[in-house]
C-alpha cells in the first residue's frame, strides 16, 4: 500500500475540517502531529490566523550583503547544481532561508516563483513560525529536523495552494542551525521522494561547509584509505581525529567509534544514538519517546534508557571526555559522522561506488523502533533512485549485490538497458528476472 503524503486527500480534508475550528478552542485530532504541535505553537504568537502574512525584512542593497556575507552563500552552488537547476521548468522552486526563517534566495521554476510573489514567497520575506505560522520552512527550523506540509496544513490561508518540504542545515563542527533549504510547488514538492532529495543535499552542503571551517583549515590532512568497505577509514566523513563515527548500516548494533577506540552499542542505546545524530538539532523527550517506543507518554522509561546510555559512554571514555548528551530537547553535543549521512552524501554528489562501498546494509536492520524505521526506509530509498536513476553498470550490479535488492524488478529492468549487449552479467540479470516473473505467476495461479 502506497503511503500516504501530506496533499492527500483525506489528510487536506482533516486540516480544512481543523481550520473551520482554528483558533475557536476546537479540538485539533485529525491533523499529523508535527502540524498540530506547530499550530499550537503558531496559536501562541498569531492569535488571527486568517490575518497572517510575511513581513519583508529585508530588501534592495540589504538583503545583497546579507546574502554575500551569509555563510550559506558559500554553499549555494551545491544546491544550484542539485536542487535549482533541476527544478527549472517543473513547476517547482526552491527557497533557501537563514537560522532566523528570513528567505535569502528563491529560484527555481520562473512561473512558480512569479506565483509565489503574490504570498510574498520572496528574499527577504520572512517566513518563520512567528511570523507565518505553520510552513515547511518555519516548522523545520522550529523543530530541528526536516518537516513536510500541504496545503491546508499551512496555519495561513495564504499557502493553501502551495506544498513545501523543507530540511534544516546545520553547522557540521558546532551543530548549529545555520538556515534552511526549501523545495515549494504542488504536490510534488510533498512526494515520497523529496524529503530524501533534502536530506541528500543538505548533506553535500554541509560537506563543503566542513571543507570551508576555518577552525580545521590549518589542521594536517587526514589519511586518505580506498573507499570504505566495512571498517571507518581515517577522515572518512571529513571530519578531524575527535569527531566521533557511529556505524549502523547493516548492524543490529551500532559501532560508536573515536580516535581508534570502539565501543559496541546495545539495541536501544543503537536507537538513541542514531536518532539523536540524525537529528542534529534535537528532540524534545515526547518527540523521542514517540520515536524510540511509538508512545510518546513513555517519558520515564526514556528518561532510564538516558541514564544508562550516558554511564555506558563515560565508561568508555572518561567522564571528562564523553560525549555530552544534552536535554531540552535531548541532543549529542559532538560532531558526529554517521555512516547513513556520509552515503546520502556521496549520492548527492553523484560518487555512486563509494555510496554503495559504505552501505552495508539496511540501516539497524532488526530494530522496530518507529523513528528508525522512518530512517531507514529513507536512506534505502534514497540509495535505489539515485543508483537505479543515475549510475552505471557497475553500480547497478552492486546494487542487485545487496538483499534489499533481491526482488526488485525494476532496477533488473534497468541493468539490462545499461548493460553492454556482450556483457557476461545479461544472463545472470535475465535468470534474475525469469525467477521472479515464475514466482509471480506462481502467486497468481
Amino acid at each position: 500500500m502506497p503511503i500516504a503524503t501530506p496533499a492527500s486527500r483525506t489528510l487536506q480534508r482533516r486540516a480544512q475540517a481543523a481550520h473551520a475550528v482554528l483558533g475557536q478552542g476546537g479540538a485539533l485530532d485529525g491533523l499529523r502531529p508535527v502540524v498540530r504541535d506547530s499550530w499550537q505553537r503558531s496559536l501562541a504568537v498569531l492569535p488571527d490566523p486568517d490575518h497572517v502574512e510575511p513581513v519583508l525584512g529585508l530588501a534592495g542593497p540589504e538583503l545583497a550583503a546579507y546574502r554575500s556575507g551569509h555563510r550559506l552563500a558559500g554553499v549555494m552552488p551545491v544546491f544550484e547544481r542539485l536542487l535549482i537547476q533541476p527544478a527549472r521548468d517543473t513547476g517547482l522552486l526552491v527557497a533557501v532561508g537563514d537560522e532566523a526563517g528570513r528567505l535569502l534566495w528563491v529560484e527555481g521554476d520562473p512561473e512558480a516563483v512569479r506565483r509565489a510573489e503574490a504570498m510574498a514567497f520572496v528574499p527577504g520575506a520572512d517566513w518563520s513560525e512567528r511570523s507565518v505560522g505553520t510552513s515547511a520552512p518555519g516548522t523545520a527550523l522550529a523543530t530541528g529536523r526536516g518537516v513536510q506540509v500541504s496545503g491546508a496544513e499551512h496555519f495561513s490561508r495564504i499557502a493553501h495552494r502551495w506544498s513545501c518540504t523543507a530540511v534544516p542545515i546545520t553547522c557540521p563542527v558546532t551543530g548549529r542551525i545555520l538556515g534552511v533549504v526549501d523545495l515549494t510547488g504542488n504536490a510534488d514538492a510533498v512526494a515520497a521522494h523529496s524529503l530524501s532529495l533534502l536530506h541528500a543535499a543538505v548533506a553535500a552542503a554541509e560537506a563543503e561547509l566542513r571543507l570551508q571551517e576555518p577552525a580545521t583549515a590549518s589542521a594536517p590532512p587526514p589519511a586518505r584509505g580506498g573507499a570504505w568497505s566495512g571498517g571507518w577509514s581515517a577522515g572518512a566523513g571529513g571530519g578531524t581525529a575527535r569527531t566521533l563515527r557511529l556505524r549502523v548500516l547493516g548492524h543490529d548494533d551500532g559501532l560508536l567509534s573515536r580516535d581508534g577506540a570502539e565501543l559496541r552499542l546495545g539495541g536501544r542505546h543503537s536507537e538513541i544514538m542514531t536518532l539523536l545524530a540524525w537529528h542534529g538539532g534535537g528532540l524534545r523527550a515526547d518527540e523521542l519517546a514517540a520515536a524510540l517506543f511509538g508512545d510518546a507518554g513513555q517519558a520515564v522509561t526514556l528518561r532510564a534508557e538516558m541514564v544508562r546510555l550516558r554511564r555506558a559512554l563515560a565508561a568508555w571514555s572518561g567522564p571528562g571526555a564523553a560525549p555530552e548528551l544534552a536535554s531540552k530537547p535531548y541532543r549529542l553535543d559532538a560532531s558526529v559522522d554517521l555512516d547513513a549521512r556520509l552515503v546520502l552524501e556521496r549520492l548527492a554528489q553523484g560518487r555512486h561506488a563509494e555510496a554503495l562501498a559504505m552501505y552495508g546494509g539496511e540501516l539497524l536492520p532488526r530494530s522496530e523502533a518507529p523513528g528508525i524505521a522512518r530512517i531507514r526506509a529513507e536512506v534505502s530509498a534514497a540509495l535505489r533512485e539515485s543508483v537505479v536513476g543515475d549510475a552505471g553498470p557497475d553500480e547497478l550490479l552492486a546494487y542487485l549485490d545487496l538483499p534489499e535488492a533481491a526482488d526488485d524488478a525494476d532496477a533488473l529492468a534497468t541493468a539490462l538497458q545499461v548493460l553492454p549487449r556482450r556483457s557476461p552479467h545479461r544472463a545472470f540479470v535475465v535468470a534474475r528476472l525469469e525467477r521472479l516473473q515464475q514466482v509471480a505467476g506462481a502467486r497468481r495461479g
